[in-house]
C-alpha cells in the first residue's frame, strides 16, 4: 500500500483534493450565498488544485457561523446586567433622541443596540488626541494616576525605547498594588523574552491573543486582534488607531511621520470598552473573571458639553458586522459630506455601493489615504478602487507629509467614527475591531476642521491623469486587488 502511495504520490493527492473539493461544493451550495461569489469559489476549488481549498479556507468561510469566543455566559453575569440596564432608553427618550439628530442617526443607534445591544450612554467627555505624541503624553499621566486598575489590549506593543517607557510605568503601578492585565496580540507585538519574564516578575498578568508558532509567516492569514483599547480605573478609556511603538510617535527620529488619530473618553463609554476588554480577557487567559464594581464606577466626568458615544465591537465573536453595518447606515444616511481617512481602501461591495450612490446623487465624498503605503500589497490593491470612485465622483486624496494611518469617518456635522477599523475585508469580516461611534455637532465639526487640515499635506487624484497609467502598474493592482481580503 504505502510503495503504491509513493510511486503514485501526485495522482493520489489530487483525488483527495477533489474528494475534499466535492464535500465543499456541496456545503458551499447550501449556503445559499451571493451567486456571484459562490461561482468564484466553485471556480477556484475546481481549477486551482490545493491552493483553491487554502484560499476558501482563509477567506470563504462565514466566520460568524463558527464564533471563536461564547460570550452569553459572560455577558449574562448579573453586574454586567445591571450595568447595562442603566442605559435603557425608555420610549421618550428614544423619541428625544431621534428628533435631536435625526432619523438616519437613530437608525444606527438602533441598528448597534439590535445587532449586540450596543449601549448609548449621553454623559461622556471626549478628547480627539493628533498623532502619537499627543496621545502618549495624556496616557503616561493617566497611567502614572491609576488607583485600582490598568487594562490594555494592544495589536502592536514593541519593547522599543516607547513600549519600554510605557512598561516601565506598568512595573511601578504594579509595585504600588494597582491590578494591571495585558493582552498583545501575538502576530502584531514584538515583546522579548526578557520583557515578558520581567511582566511576569512584577506581578503583571499579560497573555497573546490566539498565539501562533511561525508568526512571519501567519501575520496575514490569521483572526488578529486589531484593538487598541486602555481602561484605566474604570473611568478613563482610549481607542483609536496608534498602536504601542515608536514609530508612533513624532517625537522620535522616524523614518516616516506617521499621521494617526485616537480618542480619550471619560464617562459611562468607558464602560463599553471595559466590557470588550473583559471579554476578551476570558478568552485569552481562560480563566472566569470576577467583575468588580469598581470597573464599572459611578463617577460622571465634569463636562459642559457632553458627548453622546455608542461603542461597536466587531470581529468573528459577533453575530453581525457590527461596524461595516454601522457605516454603511451612516453613509446611505448622509446628506451633505462624508469624509474618511483610512489608510487602507480595499472596501467591500456594499461600501463601494453605499459611497457612489451617496456621492452621485450629490452628497461630497472625500477620502484621504496614503500615497504611499506600508506595504506593496495593500498599496496596489488600494489603488485598484481609486478609478472606480473617480468615475462616481468620489474625491481621492493621497497624503504625501508621510504615512496616513488614522480611520476615522465624520458626516454632515453629526456623526464621527474614530476607531481601530480599516476601510478593508479584514477589518469588516476578519479582524478583532472596536471604533467609537460619536453622535452630536461637537465631536463632528472638531474631526471635520482635522479632515480639512490633512487635506493641506494632500495631492488630489485626477481622473484624467489616473487613467493613464501604464498596463503593467493596472495588472499589478488587479492582482493584488483579488488577495484583498488577505492584506
Amino acid at each position: 500500500m504505502w510503495t503504491f502511495v509513493k510511486e503514485n504520490v501526485w495522482p493520489v493527492l489530487f483525488t483527495l483534493n477533489y474528494l475534499l473539493v466535492a464535500v465543499m461544493v456541496v456545503f458551499i451550495l447550501l449556503r445559499n450565498s451571493n451567486p456571484v461569489k459562490t461561482l468564484t469559489y466553485l471556480f477556484a476549488l475546481v481549477t486551482l488544485p490545493f491552493l483553491g481549498l487554502l484560499v476558501y479556507y482563509l477567506v470563504g468561510r462565514d466566520h460568524r457561523k463558527n464564533k471563536i469566543f461564547e460570550k452569553k455566559r459572560f455577558l449574562d453575569n448579573a453586574k454586567l446586567r445591571e450595568w447595562k440596564a442603566k442605559f435603557e432608553l425608555n420610549k421618550g427618550e428614544r423619541d428625544d433622541f431621534e428628533e435631536q439628530f435625526g432619523e438616519g442617526i437613530f437608525k444606527i443607534y438602533k441598528l448597534l443596540q439590535n445587532n449586540e445591544k450596543a449601549v448609548l450612554t449621553f454623559d461622556n467627555d471626549a478628547k480627539i488626541l493628533i498623532n502619537g505624541e499627543h496621545k502618549f503624553k495624556m496616557l503616561r499621566k493617566d497611567l502614572r494616576n491609576a488607583k485600582h486598575h490598568i487594562h490594555m489590549e494592544y495589536f502592536i506593543i514593541v519593547d522599543d525605547e516607547l513600549g519600554k517607557e510605557i512598561i516601565e510605568i506598568l512595573f511601578e503601578k504594579a509595585r504600588e498594588g494597582v491590578q494591571i492585565r495585558l493582552i498583545y496580540d501575538d502576530v502584531g507585538s514584538n515583546l522579548s523574552a526578557k520583557t515578558k519574564r520581567k511582566l511576569t516578575a512584577s506581578s503583571i498578568e499579560h497573555f497573546p491573543f490566539m498565539p501562533v508558532i511561525f508568526t512571519n509567516s501567519t501575520s496575514k492569514l490569521n483572526y488578529r486582534d486589531h484593538r487598541k483599547i486602555v481602561v484605566i480605573d474604570g473611568e478613563i478609556g482610549y481607542v483609536g488607531g496608534i498602536n504601542i511603538a515608536k514609530r508612533y510617535d513624532n517625537t522620535y527620529k522616524n523614518e516616516r511621520y506617521w499621521r494617526d488619530t485616537h480618542l480619550r473618553l471619560e464617562g459611562s463609554a468607558v464602560g463599553s470598552l471595559q466590557t470588550s476588554f473583559l471579554l476578551s480577557w476570558e478568552f485569552v487567559s481562560t480563566k472566569k473573571i470576577r467583575i468588580q464594581s469598581a470597573m464599572f464606577p459611578n463617577r460622571k466626568p465634569m463636562s459642559k458639553d457632553p458627548v453622546a458615544v455608542q461603542i461597536a465591537a466587531s470581529g468573528p465573536d459577533t453575530d453581525w458586522a457590527n461596524i461595516m453595518e454601522a457605516l454603511f447606515a451612516a453613509i446611505n444616511g448622509a446628506r451633505e459630506y462624508i469624509y474618511i481617512s483610512s489608510p487602507y481602501l480595499v472596501p467591500n461591495d456594499e461600501i463601494i455601493t453605499a459611497l457612489s450612490t451617496a456621492s452621485r446623487s450629490g452628497v461630497e465624498v472625500a477620502i484621504i489615504i496614503p500615497y504611499k503605503s506600508d506595504s506593496m500589497g495593500a498599496q496596489y490593491a488600494s489603488d485598484s478602487y481609486i478609478e472606480q470612485f473617480l468615475y462616481s465622483n468620489i474625491k481621492v486624496f493621497r497624503y504625501k507629509k508621510g504615512f496616513m494611518h488614522a480611520k476615522s469617518i465624520v458626516i454632515d456635522d453629526v456623526f464621527t467614527s474614530i476607531g481601530t477599523a480599516n476601510l478593508d475585508y479584514r477589518s469588516f469580516s476578519i479582524n478583532f475591531e472596536i471604533n467609537a461611534m460619536m453622535y452630536g455637532t461637537k465631536m463632528a465639526k472638531e474631526m471635520k476642521k482635522v479632515f480639512l487640515e490633512d487635506l493641506k499635506e494632500c495631492e488630489q487624484v485626477y481622473l484624467e491623469r489616473w487613467a493613464e497609467r501604464s498596463v503593467t502598474r493596472k495588472l499589478k493592482e488587479s492582482v493584488c486587488r483579488l488577495w484583498g481580503p488577505l492584506l
